[in-house]
């Protein structure tokens, strides 16, 4: 019979789809097993509406390698295709036979017949790897085989065959090794099953091979002998299609565990099921540790994505926000709107209406464990409590309302992790604000300065010890109607009416001295004032303003400048023994009083853990006073 070229306009559409649509060479596997099972679906329909003596267990997809002979093929025994259906389904590119009968039948999407191919160009990818592929084809009930064959995007030939039993034969000429591809690798049988178990364990029909076994021969040390047997490659039932009633915890962390190349078991898990506007299966995991990169730019989140147990995407960023970006798992859907080559998700409604779903099953499982084992939850929030805090500082506190109940901070009170709501229903009455402290450690804060009246008065303190804390408390602003406040602020309002005319008093008596006091910083401090707030402490920095010391000490650390300084204010304890020698330099020796203003602001920056600006000065200064 003579050559007919492809109905499709040219070798170009053709080389397009060969070398630009799909991503991988690997994948013209999936491609062809998904073909092959929708084959069998076609016919397992034709079995449930009919009665022709077929049951599911009669159906099966086989590989064959012949390394000797560069063939690969792969036989179903599903309905096969009569002579026009090749010329249609094959001849045509981007026609598909699987779209078609599933427009033609509305059950075919019931119960559990799924067809899988919708663009009908999956086919070709398998001249991504072979240089001349066959499809020998039995329709079934049809007297006559077909045989279709072709080189590329020269053209096909169709012409008569022998097949006595129906079904597809699709077989592979792979092409020669070159420089840039190991075609061999498509021969081998640990590649096979590898691309199999990636892409098409789902499969809902055995995949079945021959396999290579070798193990020790009897009687010897160190002679080995070989058998082989056909073996099922693919699981075929996905453990996220079963009742949740079949599974055990230890079933989902045992395949948590060898799905994602973990040693241990997950914190817990997510299995859910949607139905409607958006349907699909999903199964989730919060891993019990951080991956080693996962604060690192190579980190990539994302679920696995499958369609009717194909995988699309082994990484669907879309899927999870990026502050439950720790989350591993997948999901699966039959009603994905997917590009051409299947390996890409054009972003439709269904997707986002998924996403936003998936992002409430994980809200509800981290509330879950937070209120019923808050042991559990404390380690995840050991492992990702850094990425929940920045999910509330990024976007301009878009996510701030979806988070806020998942932070957890140390209280100065309770001396452990506590909730947001947890300190807000401890506050005493009349209490304006919800206060907190920043630094390095709990222990450092906790000797600050600022904390010491505070707690003195019976309040309690969250300290904040992450880089990203105040940032985040910054962006929420309240949390039930309650201000944050830094205890470095300055004025935390915690003065009774006489405290507070013996300060504006002290103040006015000063107000040349500080003045004084400010001009000798030459413009390191924006004041020098009276405190408000220590106790027993001779001085401290607070900041004017929303930026803090701290959040200066953070971005100081980044790689990139950043010109944001903090307003710094030095306050000097009025009921310290050093404002009554501060005063008394005032009138007395002016000199010594500047040197004695610059040592109480190194003092402070160091109590602030910041570096001083010339530590040998400030060593002199000190040696100057010890030898008086």
């Amino acid at each position: 019979m003579a050559k007919k070229a492809f109905k499709a306009e040219s070798k170009r559409l053709l080389d397009m789809m060969i070398n630009s649509i799909y991503t991988h060479k690997e994948i013209f596997l999936r491609e062809l097993i998904s073909n092959a099972s929708d084959a069998i679906d076609k016919l397992y329909f034709k079995s449930l509406t009919e009665n022709i003596g077929l049951t599911r267990s009669d159906f099966e997809i086989d590989l064959v390698i012949d390394k000797e002979n560069r063939i690969l093929t792969i036989t179903d025994n599903g309905i096969g295709m009569t002579k026009d259906e090749l010329e249609n389904n094959l001849g045509v590119i981007a026609q598909s036979g699987s779209f078609k009968f599933k427009n033609e039948n509305e059950d075919a999407s019931k119960d559990d017949i799924s067809v899988i191919g919708q663009f009908g160009v999956g086919f070709y990818s398998a001249f991504m790897v072979a240089s001349e592929v066959t499809v020998d084809s039995k329709a079934y009930g049809g007297e006559q085989a077909y045989k279709w064959y072709s080189q590329g995007a020269d053209g096909y030939t169709v012409t008569e065959c022998d097949k006595q039993n129906y079904g597809t034969v699709i077989t592979l000429k792979i092409k020669p090794n070159t420089e840039e591809e190991e075609y061999d690798d498509f021969l081998e049988e640990y590649k096979i099953r590898g691309i199999v178990k990636k892409y098409s364990d789902y499969i809902r029909y055995p995949i079945k091979m021959e396999v290579t076994h070798s193990h020790l021969k009897e009687g010897s040390e160190n002679e080995y002998e070989t058998h082989t047997a056909v073996e099922t490659l693919n699981s075929m039932v996905p453990i996220w299609n079963k009742s949740k009633s079949e599974l055990k915890d230890e079933d989902y962390n045992q395949f948590y565990k060898e799905k994602f190349f973990d040693y241990d078991d997950p914190i817990a898990h997510i299995h859910t099921k949607a139905e409607g506007t958006a349907t699909y299966n999903a199964l989730m995991f919060i891993p019990s540790k951080a991956p080693f990169d996962y604060y690192s730019k190579d980190y990539e989140k994302g679920l696995q994505l499958y369609s009717n147990g194909v995988l699309i995407m082994d990484k669907c960023g879309d899927l999870l926000p990026d502050y439950f970006s720790f989350v591993k798992g997948l999901a699966d859907s039959a009603d994905l709107s997917l590009n051409i080559s299947r390996e890409m998700l054009q972003h439709d409604r269904q997707l986002k209406i998924m996403a936003k779903s998936l992002e409430r099953s994980i809200k509800n499982e981290l509330v879950k464990m937070l209120r019923n084992d808050r042991e559990k939850y404390e380690k995840f929030w050991k492992a990702f409590g850094l990425q929940i805090k920045f999910g509330v500082y990024n976007g301009f506190g878009a996510a701030k309302e979806q988070l806020k109940d998942l932070l957890l901070f140390y209280s100065s009170g309770e001396k452990k992790l506590v909730t947001l709501e947890e300190y807000v229903s401890r506050m005493k009455e009349g209490q304006k604000y919800i206060y907190y402290a920043s630094g390095e450690t709990v222990d450092k804060i906790d000797k600050l300065p600022q904390t010491e009246l505070v707690k003195d008065r019976g309040y309690e303190i969250l300290y904040l010890v992450d880089g990203v804390d105040e940032f985040a408390l910054q962006m929420m602003v309240d949390y039930d109607e309650k201000q944050f406040k830094s205890v470095s602020a300055g004025d935390l309002e915690l003065e009774s009416p006489e405290e507070k005319e013996e300060i504006k008093a002290k103040a006015e008596e000063s107000k040349d001295m500080f003045g004084f006091m400010k001009e000798a910083l030459g413009g390191k401090v924006k004041d020098v004032r009276l405190s408000k707030i220590l106790k027993s402490h001779a001085v401290c920095l607070t900041s004017d303003g929303i930026f803090s010391i701290e959040m200066e000490k953070v971005l100081s650390q980044m790689p990139t400048e950043h010109n944001a300084k903090a307003e710094k204010v030095l306050e000097i304890n009025p009921d310290h023994q050093i404002y009554n020698t501060l005063k008394t330099l005032y009138d007395t020796d002016k000199d010594k009083l500047k040197a004695y203003t610059e040592l109480l602001y190194n003092q402070a920056l160091l109590i602030e853990g910041m570096a001083i600006e010339d530590p040998v000065d400030f060593s002199n200064k000190i040696c100057s006073l010890m030898t008086i």
